[in-house]
């Protein structure tokens, strides 16, 4: 047994169909008397439901939200939290809501709950990416981490299976890099085995039929252990890849974390041999970065930068900022290697050795 270190992130979760209910009962939980409820413009309907049920306690709600988290809608909605006099913020949908969500609670110390719509995971991690002049920058700070977490799968039965998708395999991404971690543990390696497992078992009956609820939960489940474990421990050359293709060029989040994974796992996979014989069982196939690539296939998910708007003259500009700052890497960050396997994800080529 290896030497390690573990901490656990405090965060209280509630986790069972219809859920959603006892969202005044967790705003009156936390002390919340004027709360404000965030989500993007699509779903500002789900925002209102949620005001609804809060009743006295809502402070109206706030949907600008939107991918990759801009500074400039950061400050926006910390004009509304003075103005409305706001002393919680209730975050409804995916990753870019729960980014708005992070940003107020990182200038503001106010508390949140956060009712995940998607599988992005980022619910239950202490990170937060922030996007100004086309830079991503990301940080890790107790300071943005929910209070409470609200699963209700029945909010994620509307999810379109292409969402579904690219969602769940941006969690197996946290799982994935959680397992060749520098920081890594037992028991996050645990919860990463057991969180792929879960989704790769999910998206497909998800694909089959919209409305299967069990394999809804299934993922839903696989995604909070995916997001636990990437709070826990640190990231890698997949997600320092996603966060530059993101920021610069405006791609969205999820599908290129979807493009992106089988590749960085095919770069890594000879520097972390172990974690790459337990996705293997995992995910039933003795190559992890192709059942990954086949996996993404089978759903329909992109698998091509190219087809999320990247230009093929940007694959030389990415690789710059791949190497700029770059995270901790079980394998060293080789230029021709790096640009090779940004060339391959923006192609679509399955991935290959480098």
């Amino acid at each position: 047994m290896r030497d390690f270190i573990y901490t656990a992130n405090p965060a209280r979760i509630v986790f069972r169909p219809g859920a959603l209910s006892s969202v005044q009962e967790e705003a009156q939980r936390l002390g919340m008397k004027r709360a404000l409820v965030l989500s993007t413009p699509q779903q500002a309907g789900s925002a209102e439901a949620v005001a609804d049920i809060l009743g006295p306690l809502s402070a109206g709600i706030f949907s600008g939200a939107t991918m990759h988290t801009p500074v400039s809608v950061t400050d926006t909605a910390l004009t509304v939290v003075a103005e409305r006099r706001v002393d919680g913020v209730i975050a409804i949908g995916g990753g870019s809501t729960i980014g708005l969500g992070k940003a107020l609670a990182l200038r503001t110390d106010l508390p949140q709950i956060v009712i995940p719509t998607t599988y992005a995971g980022s619910e239950v991690t202490p990170i937060i990416g922030e996007t100004q002049d086309g830079i991503k920058k990301t940080q890790t700070t107790a300071k943005v981490l929910p209070e409470v977490v609200i699963y209700d799968v029945e909010l994620t039965l509307t999810l379109p299976v292409g969402l579904s998708a690219t969602s769940g395999m941006n969690a197996i991404a946290h799982a994935v890099e959680a397992l060749y971690a520098k920081d890594r543990n037992p028991i996050v390696s645990m919860m990463a085995i057991d969180g792929v497992r879960s989704i790769a078992r999910g998206l497909p009956a998800i694909a089959r039929d919209p409305g299967d609820i069990e394999a809804r939960s299934d993922v839903q489940y696989g995604a909070w252990l995916c997001g636990t474990c990437l709070g826990a421990v640190g990231m890698a050359l997949h997600h320092k890849l996603c966060h530059t293709l993101g920021g610069t060029f405006d791609l969205p989040h999820a599908e290129t974390h979807t493009v992106v994974l089988p590749h960085a796992l095919r770069y890594n996979a000879s520097a972390a041999p172990e974690a790459m014989a337990a996705l293997a069982d995992a995910l039933g196939h003795p190559d992890p970065a192709i059942a990954l690539f086949d996996l993404a296939g089978t759903l329909g998910a992109p698998r091509a930068l190219w087809d999320l708007g990247m230009p093929e003259a940007g694959i030389d500009r990415a690789t710059d900022l791949a190497l700029a700052n770059p995270y901790w890497n079980p394998r060293p960050l080789e230029r021709e290697a790096i640009r090779a396997l940004i060339a391959a994800a923006w192609a679509g080529e399955p991935p290959a050795s480098l």
